[in-house]
């Protein structure tokens, strides 16, 4: 791969992007939101599988593409969910070859974009490949791949340690017991994975299964949930569970990011209908925006980062989602405001600098309208990266280009990776990095700021602003 990947092609510029980037290239990755499944660490003789198990199934990123140009997620190996029985009758290939095979075949669907820059460098960089991906080379680079995976070194522990991962936070459920968190701690092995607090699957009536994961909260936590004023018991219950091994933050998703307070009485009222089976959308609506608002308080008192992310229609495409569930690749963005719906929590809490609420968002349009001067003004307040569909080197550059003149660098957070597919986190860092030092290198020749402040800047966006937002 050429090392001057994603610098400008003008010489003075590049060089200086070169110089920037050599200073922050081999500092640690700090990993702060993801959703790689803490099992692969909890178990020090995990095995990734086939190329196919590790590099295909699970990655919606690849498969989603595929699935546009009218291949079928069976004949990639994704199983059709049991919970939806509507797979049955379904072939599904196991022919792990034959999938790799359909992958390379139409792996030129991929130039261009971020997947295939992230899959070039794992291959290259991870396990060594030295030939193009295509159809001539599947069958060998499947060779390849499956005897590296086969080796020691190869192991979910050893990558951590070989990719230089200081911190890896996972993402789960309010209701989950954490075993292998818990697993983690006790095995004495030094690499850090902490936890990340979601409750959406309890907080929004409207998630499927909610009175199931009522009744799994009520278990895991102890309290016996039957009203408004228990719900927020084991709910705090459940974050000093999960700060106690570990986590810095939780996470939370919301359709857009409209926020209320309501009484007491009516949130009782509204919690009590949605046990009964009775509430509506609206009332739905109304109960996430002031959960959101107690989730901040919560935050206060205990300390945990509170991040935040809405505009994802989930389950776009209802072919799939009744036959293989959730996260296949069908969650489409929506447009969102902010300056109003946010505006009930902010003037509440966002004044108060012990909370740190970080945004992200699927609408560029509000990159520059109105996130960046909200965060721009309210101390609470920072900016996420570029998140999902534009997690992309043209993504950041508008990113840097739309936000940083009115938030300011520091009022953003760095970088996070969100992602389940764990080997494609060192390119997904480098391309953030690239990016970062041709931005600044930009400033730079332009006489914007000066080297030294360049180099200052540059330490914080690999990894200074993202340890203070997560108080990693």
């Amino acid at each position: 791969m050429n090392f001057d990947r994603f610098f400008d092609p003008d010489p003075a510029q590049r060089a200086i992007a070169r110089e920037l980037y050599a200073e922050v290239a081999a500092l640690p990755l700090i990993c702060p939101h993801g959703h790689v499944d803490p099992r692969l660490f909890a178990d020090p003789d995990y095995s990734f599988g086939s190329p196919v198990d590790l590099l295909i199934i699970p990655d919606h990123y690849v498969f989603r593409m595929l699935y546009s140009k009218g291949i079928p997620l069976e004949s990639l190996g994704v199983p059709p969910s049991p919970q939806k029985g509507e797979g049955a009758g379904v072939r599904v290939e196991t022919d792990h070859r034959k999938i790799w095979q359909t992958f390379a075949d139409h792996f030129y669907l991929f130039r261009g974009t971020p997947t295939g820059v992230w899959f070039d460098d794992e291959l290259a960089n991870i396990f060594g490949v030295e030939e193009k991906l295509n159809s001539a080379s599947a069958q060998r680079i499947y060779d390849h791949i499956a005897a590296k995976l086969a080796a020691p070194e190869f192991k979910p522990r050893a990558l951590f340690e070989r990719f230089n991962i200081e911190v890896l936070c996972t993402t789960d459920a309010a209701t989950d017991p954490l075993t292998h968190h818990q697993a983690l701690k006790a095995s004495g092995w030094r690499g850090q994975i902490r936890p990340t607090f979601r409750p959406d699957g309890v907080v929004n009536l409207d998630a499927p299964g909610w009175r199931t994961n009522i009744d799994a909260l009520s278990a895991i936590s102890g309290v016996a949930v039957h009203n408004y004023a228990t719900f927020i018991q084991a709910l705090e219950n459940r974050r000093a569970f999960f700060k106690a091994l570990g986590a810095t933050a939780t996470d939370h998703a919301a359709l857009t990011p409209f926020t209320e307070e309501l009484s007491t009485g009516e949130a009782d009222t509204i919690f009590r209908h949605a046990l009964r089976g009775q509430a509506t959308t609206d009332d739905a609506t109304r109960f996430t925006g002031h959960m959101l608002m107690e989730m901040a308080r919560m935050s206060i008192d205990d300390g945990l980062t509170m991040q935040l992310h809405p505009g994802s229609l989930r389950s776009h495409n209802d072919i799939i989602f009744e036959r293989f569930g959730a996260d296949k690749g069908a969650d489409m963005p929506i447009g969102t405001e902010y300056t109003r719906n946010l505006r009930h929590l902010l003037n509440k809490y966002g004044n108060d600098p012990r909370l740190t609420l970080i945004l992200f968002t699927l609408d560029e349009s509000a990159y520059s309208r109105e996130l960046a001067p909200l965060a721009g003004h309210y101390p609470a307040l920072r900016l996420g990266p570029p998140w999902w569909f534009f997690d992309s080197l043209n993504g950041m550059a508008r990113y840097f280009d739309q936000v940083m003149e009115t938030a300011g660098l520091y009022n953003t957070c760095g970088f996070n990776d969100d992602t389940r597919a764990f080997p494609s986190i060192p390119a997904r860092h480098d391309v953030w990095r690239r990016a970062g030092a041709n931005w600044l290198a930009g400033l730079v020749a332009r006489h914007f700021i000066d080297l030294n402040d360049a180099c200052e800047m540059m330490a914080a966006l690999a990894t200074g602003l993202v340890k203070d937002a997560y108080k990693l």
